[in-house]
């Protein structure tokens, strides 16, 4: 399952995003990931959540992205939940790919039964028809 928390830049997304994170962790039966473009947030966090930087990884593409993706799933069977902060910069998504991203996202996340949360800075009249039923915050 995809959920999105959606808003324009600065809106509070991401305090939403590391208030679901920290409520979830408390009930959690697998590991939890949280994928950001900085360690900004790393004393925001639980203990329990795995913090990763994308940008040290030098990540060019989306491609690049979602075989990274797939590299921390193949790493962890007991992974639950992964949530993406600034997730159209961490996966270098833009108007072209976003649709083509958002289909092998959910080909991802149902193939290995693990819930994705992303925050994107778009308006929901913004974000694309097909991706509109998942956002569960618009800000």
């Amino acid at each position: 399952m995809i959920q999105i928390i959606a808003g324009a830049k600065g809106k509070g997304k991401t305090k939403v995003l590391l208030e679901k994170v920290n409520n979830e962790v408390s009930s959690a039966k697998g590991s939890i990931v949280y994928l950001d473009k900085n360690n900004k947030h790393m004393y925001e966090l639980s203990n329990k959540i795995r913090l990763i930087n994308v940008k040290d990884y030098l990540i060019e593409n989306h491609s690049e992205f979602l075989g990274f993706l797939c590299g921390i799933i193949s790493c962890d069977h007991d992974l639950q939940s992964i949530y993406l902060d600034s997730f159209l910069t961490i996966a270098v998504v833009n108007d072209e790919n976003i649709n083509e991203v958002f289909e092998k996202l959910s080909l991802i996340s149902n193939h290995f039964k693990i819930n994705l949360c992303i925050s994107i800075s778009l308006n929901y009249d913004q974000i694309p028809d097909n991706m509109k039923e998942n956002v569960i915050v618009s800000l």
